[in-house]
């Protein structure tokens, strides 16, 4: 895992102790550490000790947003678990674990160099917009999906739901309904039909920013929201980024827009637990609720900032949400629209 760094600091005694323990760190801690930004979840440094380099990821209590957002510190057992079942069935399409401490509740994982591993996001926002690496996203999610659907043995290492509401479902659906007491029946809505439907593996958080550009693939990071969950919601929370940017890299619209549509053809080619349609279907009706979110619930974006074009997302969201399509183009379609207004 690799992103930006601070200046190098020292996490706690108790982390450290545990490093040694594990044979990570020599008795005398001679090893530099560095803090790397990118995430609001956790703390995360990158370690290089004179024999390797390596990340460490560490759960947080309460998120690092202006609003009171905490949520179970376990979540990093279930980030270790989905990226170990990740690999397995899409191998390096999540980073190494190496170690965890359940008690500390903490990771080591491999560090991939930005050299070789270029963020998601970054290229995005430079306006390169390669329809490849989303057909090759789709496509690993697709998989990952497909793989789990079916595996008791999986089924059973997600137990929780709680965590998955806490951090995806209230701050992106519930608490943007306060924000829009005229949506706020169908936005709740949205949050209990995502719960109740629990097929197959999610990511949760399946953002360009924890997505990078490997040789031999993408390599998604971050899955503190991993649970059994909706596959519509690791589709649906992707497919907003390519809309949303529309509005950050003008230049660049066509180009994402296509990255939309070559994303849900790979996609929807490894769907096998259900008819494709019925996915896209809940897809489609989610999507608006998650782009709205992206506005004005817990987590807004921090690159729509013009008050325009946030009421461009505001209204297309809610003409999305009160007159859903079925059809995933026909969302494209109506923000399209929007967007020549």
């Amino acid at each position: 895992m690799s992103l930006p760094a601070l200046a190098p600091q020292m996490p706690d005694k108790q982390l450290i102790s545990s490093l040694q323990k594990a044979g990570f760190l020599e008795a005398s801690g001679d090893a530099k550490f560095t803090t790397l930004t990118g995430g609001v979840a956790s703390e995360i440094w990158k370690v290089e000790t004179s024999e390797q380099i390596f990340c460490i990821k560490r759960a947080l209590p309460k998120l690092k947003v202006e609003a009171d957002w905490f949520v179970s510190l376990e979540r990093n057992r279930y980030e270790v678990a989905w990226c170990q079942i990740a690999r397995k069935i899409a191998p390096g399409s999540a980073p190494r674990i190496f170690f965890q401490d359940k008690e500390a509740m903490f990771f080591c994982m491999e560090y991939l160099d930005p050299v070789h591993y270029p963020l998601w996001k970054n290229e995005l926002r430079d306006g390169r917009v390669d329809p490849n690496q989303a057909e090759n996203i789709g496509r690993n999610l697709g998989k990952i999906h497909s793989a789990s659907a079916s595996d008791k043995k999986i089924h059973n290492q997600f137990p929780r739901t709680d965590i998955f509401h806490a951090i995806r479902l209230e701050p992106y659906l519930e608490a943007t309904a306060s924000k829009h007491p005229d949506l706020s029946g169908l936005l709740f809505s949205l949050s209990r039909e995502t719960a109740e439907t629990r097929p197959v593996m999610i990511h949760g958080d399946t953002s360009p920013k924890n997505i990078m550009l490997g040789v031999n693939g993408p390599v998604f990071l971050d899955a503190e929201c991993a649970c059994m969950g909706d596959p519509a919601f690791d589709l649906a929370f992707c497919l907003k980024h390519f809309l949303l940017k529309c509005l950050w890299v003008p230049t660049a619209r066509e180009s994402l827009l296509k990255c939309f549509e070559v994303m849900i053809a790979a996609y929807f080619l490894e769907v096998s637990w259900e008819d494709p349609a019925a996915v896209e279907s809940r897809t489609a009706k989610l999507l608006p609720g998650l782009f709205l979110g992206r506005i004005d619930g817990k987590s807004p974006v921090e690159y729509i900032v013009k008050e325009d074009e946030k009421n461009k997302v505001r209204r297309c969201a809610a003409d999305l949400l009160v007159s859903p399509s079925s059809r995933l183009m026909d969302v494209v379609d109506r923000w399209k629209k929007e967007l020549s207004r």
